[in-house]
């Protein structure tokens, strides 16, 4: 498994989070984020050793180098390494933990309710096939 890129793990069957991968993927210009839905064999391989359970869905989850970052931190982390402007709303970061945590929560438990679910994971563009670590 190559995880020389950090790498987004994300709720395959939520349309709000296949909204945001395929946001992410179209402003990454750098193509430096990897992604693989937490339904997926590299999710139930690689998060458990890191105390996470990929079957709870209830975060979007960033691996990189060694760490896992869940909640509001993996969206900050995420927007700084998209890069361009994408990358200042990471400074989002002062605001304390508990509250950005408090709103994303907040969205996270309705976020089916609002979206919508799929019945199966979303299958990538030929093109972005490559960043997709599972859909080989």
């Amino acid at each position: 498994m190559d995880t020389s890129h950090p790498i987004l793990f994300f709720d395959g069957v939520c349309n709000l989070c296949n909204g945001s991968v395929r946001f992410i993927l179209e402003h990454d210009r750098r193509g430096v984020l990897r992604f693989a839905s937490l339904q997926s064999d590299t999710a139930a391989e690689l998060l458990p050793q890191y105390g996470v359970d990929p079957k709870a869905l209830n975060s979007v989850v960033l691996y990189e180098n060694g760490r896992v970052y869940t909640h509001s931190d993996s969206v900050l982390r995420t927007f700084k390494h998209m890069g361009g402007p994408w990358a200042y709303l990471y400074y989002l970061g002062v605001i304390p933990r508990p509250l950005r945590n408090w709103v994303y929560d907040f969205i996270g438990r309705n976020r089916y309710r609002w979206f919508g679910k799929r019945e199966a994971c979303m299958l990538p563009r030929p093109e972005w096939e490559p960043r997709f670590l599972d859909e080989r």
